[in-house]
């Protein structure tokens, strides 16, 4: 192997830039004048520096020694949890794939509550809670003699998972082991939030003669497009004594009520709710509902305040409670599936009517808007609830035909007896009972529609199926389909134009004309009674018109279940007349009827009876 060479061209490199490195040192370095001028300075610098920093670490000593001081002069011992916390007014966020709750440590509740699958009519985002508009405080009394407010003390937040869950626990603590907790509990997928307040180890603490009063306070935010219609549907719903429900009257300005061993409070915003449930019952509650809607044509951000003053027993000198708050749509489908009687928030009607509208329409409803679109779901609704119901209206038309052969012959005995009404009466009672005809039959069947016709008018508006679901011109089903604006505003109908209430008064003048043609004008006029005669005329004319203005601000929904409703009625009375009765053959039987006349029931009896009897008073006092 050939041995390497010294080069000396290298050596003569490393001599020239060794010797430029050199030569630089040289021309940079500080002369003695420099040094002298200088190095005073640098030692000042850096002693006033040092100086600084002891001076403000001092300053910062001394500020939160003077901070505890006023907190332990103003809170007492709850003042420590203050001195523990760095940002007295941080928020702490905890959320799942329904909701976004924010808490802040200033009070330990709730200071936002997001709804994240829905948006307002002007496609806005859902908060239940924001920008101060609740409030939940807990006041009680110190051992110390002090009233405090935990709304104004600061709370110790630790976000913690449980499996699935996040949990929040916020702690007012007057020492590590000494506390009150707010502690919340979300789970992945749900609206409903475990909540519980409890403490420990404040039995000296706090003044346990005098019972902690929590206050909860909500004003609702508007999210309709029509401020009235949402405000008629906003409300304070509750349960109490062991599973009755009520509520405080929605339209009042002022409500209160003040039950007893209540369960849950609702505050409903028509098609959203924020509800606080306990497995404890609250022994007693102050409850009460503002109206905030002072004027309906002015726009509105809140329409309703909701406040519930709540007691809370100390045992043992501290509290225990186990709650859930709720914060989701106000939707049947969802609340029944708690198993917490909280279906009863919303308003299904009364009885017989609720049940229609549970057992029936519901599931039915639900059944058709999984297979059509909504609109065409209550329009397919609608045709089989006609159906169902013609028999009724079979029987009220067969009544009509009825009365309108016997027509002549009542108008013969009324000519014959103008002067004597109670004969009048009798003669006509007894042709009634001779053709076999009851005046009344075609009230009945009137009658037994109404539970039907009731629970669909309660059903619509509370359907939150419909809510943004469009059909035809209507872009909300569950609110009023404008198709003009107007310039103005008319009192008790608004500022729009909706048109399926034009058409739902159109097809109701329509029937009643048929209805009220077919059946008055044979009816007697008492003496000293009203013309019912005009009475129904007058009302053939009124009842459309007040459909017009009392639903021009209703859902649209409902106005095209009366439109279709009326309309399938009408085509079912023209069936009913032109295809299934015979006139001829009624006015035959009615003939046969006479000569074979049946017995007067008793109720028939007893009124004849009564009327001779007065008959006969009348002639002994002439």
């Amino acid at each position: 192997m050939e041995e390497k060479k010294f080069d000396a061209s290298s050596l003569i490199g490393f001599l020239l830039i060794g010797g430029i490195l050199m030569w630089m040192i040289y021309q940079n370095q500080p002369n003695p004048d420099e040094v002298k001028s200088e190095s005073p300075s640098q030692v000042e610098k850096v002693d006033k520096e040092s100086e600084g920093k002891i001076t403000r670490k001092a300053a910062v000593v001394a500020n939160d020694s003077i901070s505890a001081t006023e907190l332990q002069s103003k809170y007492g011992a709850f003042g420590y949890s203050a001195s523990l916390v760095e940002n007295p007014d941080g928020i702490t966020t905890i959320e799942n794939k329904k909701v976004v709750i924010k808490v802040s440590n200033r009070g330990g509740f709730i200071i936002e509550a997001k709804l994240k699958s829905f948006h307002s009519y002007d496609k806005k985002p859902v908060y239940l809670i924001k920008d101060g508009n609740s409030n939940f405080d807990l006041t009680f009394s110190t051992s110390d003699n002090r009233i405090l407010h935990s709304s104004e003390l600061i709370f110790e937040p630790q976000l913690t998972q449980n499996g699935d869950n996040q949990v929040l626990s916020m702690k007012l603590k007057v020492s590590e082991t000494q506390f009150l907790e707010y502690r919340y509990e979300l789970k992945p997928d749900d609206y409903m939030m475990g909540f519980a307040v409890r403490s420990q180890g404040l039995e000296n603490n706090l003044n346990t003669t005098q019972n902690p009063e929590l206050v909860w306070k909500l004003k609702t935010y508007r999210y309709a497009k029509s401020v009235s219609y949402e405000n008629r549907y906003s409300e304070m719903v509750f349960e109490y004594e062991g599973g009755k429900d009520d509520y405080l009257n929605a339209q009042k300005t002022l409500a209160e009520d003040t039950p007893k061993d209540v369960t849950w409070i609702a505050y409903k915003q028509h098609f959203f709710t924020s509800v606080l449930l306990t497995d404890q019952p609250f022994e007693s509650v102050k409850l009460k509902s503002e109206n905030l809607v002072v004027d309906e044509e002015i726009d509105t951000v809140f329409t309703k305040k909701f406040t519930a003053a709540i007691p809370l027993e100390l045992r043992n000198g501290n509290l225990n409670y186990n709650m859930d708050l709720y914060f989701g749509p106000s939707d049947y489908k969802v609340l029944d599936k708690y198993d917490r009687n909280l279906d009863e928030i919303i308003p299904l009607g009364w009885g017989i009517f609720g049940w229609i509208n549970r057992y029936v329409f519901i599931p039915f409803f639900n059944f058709l808007s999984d297979f059509f679109p909504h609109g065409l779901a209550i329009i397919i609704m609608t045709i089989v609830v006609r159906i169902v119901m013609s028999p009724v209206t079979y029987k009220s038309y067969l009544s009509q035909a009825k009365m309108k052969v016997l027509r002549p012959e009542i108008t013969e005995i009324n000519e014959k007896f103008k002067k004597e009404p109670m004969k009048r009466q009798q003669e006509t009672m007894a042709l009634y009972s001779k053709a076999g005809v009851n005046p009344m039959a075609g009230c009945i069947p009137a009658l037994l529609q109404i539970p039907v016709f009731y629970a669909l008018f309660s059903f619509f508006p509370s359907a939150f199926e419909l809510r943004q679901k469009s059909f035809l011109w209507a872009d909300d089903l569950s609110s009023y389909d404008a198709i003009a604006k107007l310039p103005f505003h008319i009192p008790f109908y608004g500022d729009h134009v909706s048109l399926f209430p034009i058409l739902a008064s159109v097809a109701i003048f329509f029937y009643m004309q048929m209805t009220t043609g077919q059946q008055m004008p044979q009816q007697p006029q008492q003496e000293g009674m009203p013309d019912m005669a005009k009475m129904m005329k007058i009302m053939m004319y009124i009842s459309p018109v007040m459909m017009l203005v009392f639903f021009n601000n209703y859902a649209s929904g409902l106005s095209l279940y009366y439109f279709v409703s009326n309309l399938i009625t009408i085509l079912i009375m023209l069936v009913i007349k032109y295809y299934i009765l015979d006139e001829n053959k009624i006015h035959a039987q009615i003939q046969e009827n006479k000569k074979n006349p049946k017995k007067m029931g008793a109720f028939q009896q007893k009124m004849r009876n009564m009327m001779e009897e007065a008959e006969k008073q009348k002639r002994l006092k002439k």
